[in-house]
């Protein structure tokens, strides 16, 4: 099936991921606000989240295939969100340190014409390595934990804080292609 494919999502992680697929799509905000419900599970809060980006993009674009996504940082059971100063980031940063979080990213595939959802999560471990104040020091003045859930960026000089990762990467940069060309292929879209 041709159909139009919409990506409810203005990230430039996931734009570039999804090029990776060689489809046309176009890319929009969905628009969705985001509401945290504290009751769900980690896995149901982020399927929940898609799937609400998903149906907010499906309103606008009522005959396409929408693909939507959303992505947190777990640590020891807590979300955590972007760093809000210099010593936010360097108290996330430094409690990181030789220890391990999960990347969470659920995604919502929705046809908006015959209402078909499928939806996935996927789950990544990263460890981090020991970090020294002077590595968390020059980190933080290279700008890069301002606007990151977990105050890192992998496709950048955050990778060098990382020890190693278990897990599809494409998890944690907000998009498991695997899971996307899987749910693409089940709602009959031609790849």
């Amino acid at each position: 099936m041709h159909r139009q494919i919409i990506l409810a999502s203005k990230s430039p992680r996931r734009l570039q991921l999804f090029k990776l697929l060689k489809i046309k799509f176009k890319a929009v905000d969905s628009g969705y606000r985001e509401v945290v419900n504290p009751r769900l599970s980690h896995k149901d809060l982020v399927r929940f989240l898609a799937l609400g980006k998903a149906t907010a993009a499906a309103r606008k674009y009522p005959k396409a295939v929408i693909v939507a996504a959303d992505t947190m940082v777990s640590f020891k059971g807590k979300i955590i969100g972007k760093p809000k100063s210099k010593k936010d980031a360097e108290k996330m940063l430094k409690s990181f340190s030789g220890k391990a979080q999960e990347v969470i990213t659920g995604v919502a595939v929705l046809n908006a014409s015959t209402k078909q959802v499928v939806t996935a999560v996927d789950k990544i471990k990263i460890y981090f390595k020991k970090l020294s104040d002077a590595d968390i020091s020059a980190y933080i003045k290279s700008g890069e934990p301002f606007g990151k859930a977990g105050g890192y960026n992998l496709q950048g000089l955050g990778f060098n804080l990382i020890k190693k990762i278990e897990g599809d990467f494409t998890c944690a940069l907000g998009l498991p292609m695997t899971i996307v060309f899987n749910a693409l292929e089940k709602l009959g879209v031609e790849i």
